[in-house]
């Protein structure tokens, strides 16, 4: 991609933040994570506590991109086929000849909004599996490709338990960047409520469509990664698995540690935040930034670590701690 092509898409980003200003009050660091795996290619997962806007975001975004937009409340009974499609018998009339027709699920979308994801049983949270890796559906022996691009926001409480269904390790590492949303400060909450009790409510206006965002997307690709902060990944997440060699934290508070495809999302979130601040190389700050997104999900904690109440952002902040940038 040229220079020129990138000076009218960087102001894009810009006008899309803003965008999402309109809807959203506060949250900047989940705005930014939320960028991020857009502009990386990748899936996210939204945790927090009801009433904090998760699913306003993602509905905002949506509407901020002119892309095809769905969304799926994830209930109990909800089966594979109400997300990915089913076979129907079609008669035609002329000749009586039967056929089956395959009718798309809301998965055949760009941003697909799977609201409340934990709440379905695990066959059905398998059915995004192929979806979220290869960007296809395979059904009755026919592989569909979905369009491009394809992304899937999901959301889930972490406080209510009773009817939820833990997500799988092999669907979590699927998910670029596990984004926690907090409550808002004071401030925020103030013009929260002045902006939802009141008559008039901003529409978000569209700013950037699919092609801006593969093209970004591409651009992502071409930030420089200097081979110091490469290094400094790979050694980052070798760490993180338990046994010799590891470091005392990980040994004592890891079962099992993140595999290569963390190193893979490091990498990748890190070029985007880079060009999401206008910057052509990724640094230190932005693997430090996204090294707890990126690994909270991905690191199965032992029982010591539950007993001493560590969190996954903890062991994070040890790891990082325990493997310095060179120099």
């Amino acid at each position: 991609m040229t220079s020129p092509d990138l000076d009218s898409l960087l102001p894009r980003l810009h006008a899309l933040r803003s965008a999402l200003a309109h809807a959203v009050v506060g949250q900047h660091t989940v705005v930014e994570q939320l960028l991020i795996g857009l502009l990386a290619g990748g899936h996210c997962l939204l945790e927090g506590a009801p009433g904090l806007g998760k699913t306003l975001l993602v509905r905002s975004l949506g509407q901020a991109l002119e892309l095809q937009f769905r969304r799926v409340q994830f209930t109990p009974d909800l089966m594979p086929s109400d997300i990915l499609g089913t076979e129907l018998l079609e008669e035609d009339h002329g000749t009586g000849h039967r056929h089956f027709r395959f009718q798309q699920g809301p998965i055949f979308t760009n941003l697909l909004l799977a609201d409340e994801l934990n709440r379905t049983p695990p066959k059905t949270q398998a059915a995004l599996l192929e979806a979220m890796q290869e960007r296809t559906v395979s059904y009755a022996g026919t592989t569909y490709t979905l369009p491009a691009p394809f992304f899937v926001l999901a959301t889930q409480n972490p406080i209510e338990q009773a009817g939820t269904y833990p997500l799988p390790e092999a669907q979590l590492d699927r998910f670029l960047l596990h984004v926690l949303v907090d409550y808002p400060s004071e401030e925020e909450e103030r013009q929260i409520l002045e902006q939802t009790t009141g008559g008039a409510t901003e529409s978000v206006p569209k700013v950037m469509d699919a092609e801006a965002v593969v093209a970004l997307q591409a651009a992502v690709r071409q930030v420089h990664v200097s081979p110091d902060v490469l290094a400094w990944i790979t050694r980052l997440v070798r760490a993180s698995r338990p046994g010799d060699g590891a470091p005392v934290a990980i040994n004592q508070w890891v079962k099992w540690g993140a595999g290569p495809r963390a190193g893979q999302s490091l990498v990748l979130a890190a070029k985007a935040r880079a060009l999401l601040q206008g910057r052509f190389a990724a640094t230190r700050e932005d693997v430090q930034a996204l090294a707890a997104p990126v690994m909270r999900h991905r690191l199965l904690l032992s029982f010591a670590a539950e007993a001493e109440q560590k969190r996954a952002d903890d062991v994070v902040a040890a790891l990082l701690q325990a493997v310095p940038f060179p120099g």
